[in-house]
């Protein structure tokens, strides 16, 4: 039976002489020849890649496993270096931090010494300038009571002349000025 799609060159057949022909693995004829040959092409494709391939593959997994190990070892290596230089700069700010607390506190007894000094010094000249006002305010004084006394003394001799009409010697008013400016 032969299908014909308009062109005999192009027509495809399923019989041969007659007869059916199986799919060639399946052919009772031909089996332990296959079986041979796929032993034969087994063991080759087996052998080619045991070493061949595999050598290859293994070589480039064994240099892809060193160079993970070398990696992670220098990567262990920079953790360790990392993590000694955050200590030491742990320990150099540390070190900082008690230098400046210790330079702070200094300078503070520093200033409060010297602002100590400057209080003496100012109560000091304060007191030599207290002490210089009270002598010139005793000064003055001394110099408006002795005018005081003058003055009282010219007004004791013009009130005694005008109510008595004599004036009275320099001598009792004196004693009289005196006597009533101390009591």
């Amino acid at each position: 039976m032969a299908e014909s799609h308009g062109d005999k060159a192009t027509s495809a057949h399923t019989e041969a002489n007659g007869r059916e022909h199986a799919f060639p693995p399946f052919q009772k004829d031909t089996f332990a020849s296959q079986l041979v040959s796929l032993a034969i092409a087994f063991v080759a494709l087996y052998l080619i890649v045991s070493k061949i391939a595999l050598p290859r593959v293994g070589s480039v997994l064994d240099e892809r496993q060193g160079k993970i190990d070398g990696d992670l070892a220098e990567a262990q290596k920079l953790k360790d270096a990392s993590d000694a230089a955050l200590k030491a700069y742990q320990n150099e700010l540390a070190a900082a931090r008690s230098r400046a607390q210790a330079i702070g506190a200094e300078t503070r007894e520093k200033l409060n010494a010297a602002s100590e000094a400057e209080r003496k010094t100012l109560e000091e000249r304060l007191s030599l300038k207290l002490a210089e006002a009270e002598k010139a305010i005793a000064a003055t004084r001394t110099a408006a009571m002795s005018n005081v006394r003058g003055i009282a003394a010219d007004a004791a001799v013009a009130i005694v002349q005008r109510l008595t009409g004599i004036a009275p010697d320099g001598k009792s008013v004196k004693a009289a000025v005196d006597a009533s400016l101390k009591g």
